[in-house]
C-alpha cells in the first residue's frame, strides 16, 4: 500500500467537492483496497501517541457555524482494533509509549476524505494522534516507525494542509485567487518532495520562503512528515487540487 496525504480543507468540503472531492474518489478506486486504513490527522492532537480502539467509530462533527446538513453526515465505517494494537507494538519497538483511546471516533480530518475515498465505509479504520508539542523530526519517526503497515495492507492516510493560516480568511469565494505565499509555500513543498529533499523538508520550518505565514501552527502539516516517513524512501507524487479560499492549497500527495 502506499502512504498518502490529502489536504482536507474546510468542513465543507463534505458537500461541495470542488476538485478535491472527484480527485479523492479517482484516487480511491485507483489505489489497491486496503484491508484497514490508519488516518493521522490533524485535528486529533494529543501530548503523546494516542490510538483509538473502540470498534464502533462515532462521527465527529468537530466544528461549528457550518450549513446544517453537515451536521447530518455520518461515516459508520466500522473499528479496527487489531490494526490499532499492532500499530501500539511498532511505535513502542520504536521507542514511542503510546495510549489507546477506547472512546475516539473519527474526525472531519478523517471522515470527510475518507467520504469520497471509500464511500461504502466498508474498510475498518482507526486513528492516531498528532503531537504539535513536537515538531517534523518526530512525526517523521512515528512515519518510520509504522512503514510495515504497507505490506501489510494498511493505508496510511495522512489528512491535514499544505497552507493554513485561518487568519487570512477573507472571503466566502472558494474560488478566490490564490494568495502570493500560498503558491510559493506550496510550490516549495512539490519540488523538495519530489526530490526527496529529507533533510530540507524537516528543517521546513527555516528553509522554506513564507513558512510561517503558510503554517502560523504546524498541526496541519506534521502528518505530512508521518506520511513521508512511512513512505520509506518511495517517491512522492503530487495531485494537484487547486487552491481555496485564497489560502488552502488543497495538495495531495501520493507515495509509491
Amino acid at each position: 500500500m502506499p502512504s498518502l496525504f490529502v489536504s482536507h480543507g474546510a468542513p465543507t468540503l463534505a458537500i461541495d467537492p470542488g476538485q478535491t472531492g472527484p480527485l479523492l474518489a479517482s484516487l480511491g478506486q485507483s489505489l489497491p483496497a486496503p484491508q484497514s486504513i490508519l488516518v493521522v490527522s490533524a485535528h486529533w492532537d494529543t501530548p503523546q501517541p494516542a490510538v483509538g480502539i473502540t470498534p464502533r467509530p462515532k462521527t465527529i462533527h468537530d466544528f461549528g457555524g457550518f450549513p446544517a446538513e453537515l451536521y447530518t453526515l455520518q461515516y459508520p465505517a466500522p473499528g479496527a482494533p487489531e490494526l490499532a494494537s499492532r500499530a501500539r507494538e511498532l511505535l513502542l519497538d520504536a521507542g514511542f509509549e503510546t495510549i489507546a483511546d477506547a472512546h475516539r471516533g473519527l474526525d472531519h480530518g478523517a471522515w470527510v476524505p475518507l467520504r469520497y475515498l471509500y464511500p461504502e465505509a466498508d474498510i475498518p479504520v482507526t486513528q492516531l494522534s498528532i503531537q504539535s508539542n513536537h515538531g517534523p523530526d518526530h512525526h517523521y519517526r512515528l512515519g518510520r516507525a509504522l512503514t510495515p503497515l504497507r505490506d501489510e495492507g494498511v493505508l496510511i492516510l495522512a489528512s491535514g494542509a499544505v497552507t493554513h493560516n485561518l487568519a487570512d480568511f477573507t472571503t466566502p469565494d472558494p474560488n478566490a485567487p490564490a494568495r502570493d505565499y500560498v503558491v510559493e509555500f506550496s510550490g516549495w513543498i512539490a519540488r523538495h518532495l519530489a526530490a526527496g529533499n529529507i533533510e530540507d523538508l524537516l528543517d521546513y520550518r527555516r528553509r522554506a520562503p513564507c513558512a510561517a505565514r503558510a503554517q502560523p501552527t504546524e498541526d496541519h502539516l506534521l502528518p505530512l512528515f508521518v506520511a513521508l516517513g512511512a513512505a520509506a524512501g518511495k517517491p512522492a507524487r503530487r495531485h494537484e487540487a487547486g487552491v481555496t479560499y485564497g489560502i488552502l492549497a488543497m495538495d495531495i500527495y501520493t507515495f509509491d
